[in-house]
């Protein structure tokens, strides 16, 4: 299992939260997801998936990811 940390911009409170762990946790692959809204981090559990799947969920849901 691997681990990747992901900083989102616009988060602001738990429907944030919300939705960028459900749409990490329909991304096939992905094991688990924390959020931590001070900082703007989303740690991903997962197997194998390529940091642009991932990144492309978070800004599906319009937030964006700093590369």
């Amino acid at each position: 299992m691997m681990k990747e940390t992901l900083v989102v911009d616009g988060m602001t409170c738990s429907k944030c939260e919300a939705a960028v762990t459900n749409a990490l946790n329909e991304v096939q692959g992905v094991n688990g997801v924390s959020v931590d809204l001070s900082t703007g981090n989303v740690e991903v559990e997962h197997d194998n998936v390529d940091k642009s799947v991932l990144a492309n969920a978070i800004e599906d849901q319009g937030y964006d990811v700093r590369k």
